[in-house]
């Protein structure tokens, strides 16, 4: 071959690369053998080495934040102990017949179990879920702390900056260990047997109404095991005329609401 050869090769492997700055050697080769470039792929690889070729790494579309979070925010290392001391949420899925997925945000107060909120529409982002939570706030009241896992939409920042202006501290249990948001977790299991597995929604609305109307017999018909057989609503209804106050809570002041019945931590493998 003509000396020039590799000089013009390496120049035109390099033109190709510059215009396609995602494309990897196998790719380019392809190119210049299609252009007429008679040249094994091997050579090519060989070549893009030495030209410190590489494709870049694909930027991350998450939320802007990484995630985060320890068992140290776990059910058994941060209890609640005390109504609208410690909220939990997380999302669920399912489809209505025509198999569009929707997505449900679950709320729930843990020391009581109490579902404080379903939300159900066909995309939930983070700034939908700081929306739900203002106009939850706003009528139910705010927990101390909020515990979830890393979803992109609970680490993301605007509703972080969000929940410190109110004054809510938030959780993040370890990344892929659901068992630390156990309360909420199990909440939604009871949610899929009983009422997800148990209906077909043929829309949104639908989807809405009997979701609304499970969780309604959820917190005052349903008896709770964790609650020792009271429902929700009657377990809080306790809690508020053993403290003798409002339905708010302050550890500082007042006899201290009952108990709710012990959890066992989960046994780890040897």
């Amino acid at each position: 071959m003509p000396d020039d050869f590799e000089a013009r090769l390496v120049k035109e492997m390099n033109r190709l690369a510059e215009e396609h700055p995602r494309w990897g050697y196998r790719q380019i080769h392809r190119l210049l053998v299609e252009d007429g470039w008679l040249v094994n792929r091997k050579r090519i690889e060989r070549l893009w080495r030495l030209e410190g070729h590489r494709v870049p790494p694909s930027k991350s579309k998450n939320s802007g934040k990484k995630a985060g979070g320890g068992a140290e925010n776990s059910i058994w290392n941060l209890p609640a102990v005390y109504p609208d001391h410690i909220w939990s949420f997380d999302f669920m899925t399912d489809r209505t017949s025509d198999g569009i997925p929707f997505r449900i945000l679950n709320i729930v107060d843990e020391y009581t179990r109490r579902c404080v909120e379903s939300y159900v529409a066909r995309n939930i982002g983070a700034r939908r879920v700081a929306q739900v939570l203002e106009r939850v706030f706003a009528t139910v009241g705010k927990p101390k702390i909020i515990r979830s896992d890393n979803g992109r939409e609970f680490i993301a920042e605007t509703l972080a900056e969000w929940l410190t202006e109110q004054g809510v501290a938030s959780a993040f249990v370890a990344k892929g260990s659901p068992a630390q948001n156990g309360i909420c977790e199990r909440f939604n299991g009871s949610m899929r047997r009983e009422c997800l597995n148990a209906e077909e929604f043929h829309d949104i609305l639908e989807a809405r109404v009997v979701i609304g109307a499970w969780r309604l017999e959820y917190n005052t018909v349903r008896p709770h095991r964790g609650l020792g057989g009271k429902t929700p609503a009657a377990f809080a209804a306790e809690a508020a005329r053993s403290r003798r106050g409002p339905a708010r809570f302050d550890d500082a002041e007042g006899t201290e609401p009952p108990k709710p019945a012990r959890r066992r931590q989960p046994r780890r493998r040897r």
